[in-house]
């Protein structure tokens, strides 16, 4: 197993940030790595569930992904579950995500993402890629709500 631990810094308060990474209308405007549009989703990390994404690239590419939200408190912290589904849709490897935002002490957020119980290294490779990319979409759209 391997796991992968990203961090990030925003110029935006923690409950804007905690918001970008839970809520539905936030969330849909940066989830899935550059390149890649989102298909169909439900994503709502704001409150324990499921929820799940379908992503597609330019060549025609299904990317499916599914979970359960676990546990959230409010403005601090959010853990969900985490699989790819095969080309027939068959939920794959189950890891865990946790995002965690906290006060810089300086009116910004220090936003952590790990990534937990992935299979191997070469899984965590292929995510921390992802993973880049997605944030990188991230630190724009909190650039273009804040500004």
């Amino acid at each position: 197993m391997a796991d992968l631990e990203m961090k990030r810094h925003f110029a935006a308060p923690p409950e804007k940030v905690f918001d970008f990474v839970t809520q539905t209308q936030h969330l849909s405007k940066w989830w899935g790595p550059e390149g890649i549009i989102l298909a169909e989703h439900e994503l709502d990390f704001s409150r324990p569930g499921p929820w799940m994404s379908i992503m597609k690239n330019s060549e025609g590419g299904i990317y499916k992904v599914t979970g359960e939200v676990l546990s959230v408190e409010h403005c601090k912290s959010v853990s969900f579950t985490w699989a790819w589904h095969d080309d027939d849709d068959k939920r794959g490897h189950e890891s865990e995500v946790h995002f965690t935002v906290e006060s810089d002490g300086k009116g910004g957020t220090d936003f952590t993402m790990l990534h937990r119980n992935l299979p191997d290294d070469d899984s965590a490779h292929n995510h921390e890629s992802g993973w880049t990319s997605s944030l990188v979409k991230l630190e724009r759209y909190a650039e273009q709500v804040a500004a």
